[in-house]
């Protein structure tokens, strides 16, 4: 169990120092090319933003794996414990009627 908080420690660290990353990239970024930009300066412009976008996303699957590692965690310790989720899952399908949307879908949108 102290190998458990130990992991979990780590990991929310990880996802704070990621946060505390992504806010201050925010703050550096442009929405959009200076006015009156040459074409060539554009198409920098349009270049680093994609590759700023695509670390961006990089970042993004990491952090989804670190939630994902946590998640698994939480079930392994559950199941440590007894709980059976999937019977719990399953109660909780039976028990409540599949909601219809109030609108169609083509309407909504």
């Amino acid at each position: 169990m102290e190998s458990f908080k130990n992991n979990y420690k780590s990991l929310l660290s990880i996802i704070i120092n990621l946060k505390g990353d992504i806010m201050a990239k925010k703050k550096e970024e442009k929405a959009e090319a200076p006015v009156g930009a040459s074409k060539e300066e554009q198409i920098g412009f349009h270049k680093g933003a994609l590759s700023t976008l695509a670390k961006e996303r990089q970042e993004l699957a990491r952090l989804l794996q670190i939630v994902e590692q946590l998640m698994q965690m939480h079930l392994a310790a559950l199941k440590e414990l007894g709980v059976d989720l999937e019977k719990e899952a399953q109660e909780a399908m039976e028990g409540a009627p599949p909601k219809k949307p109030d609108k169609p879908i083509d309407e909504m949108l």
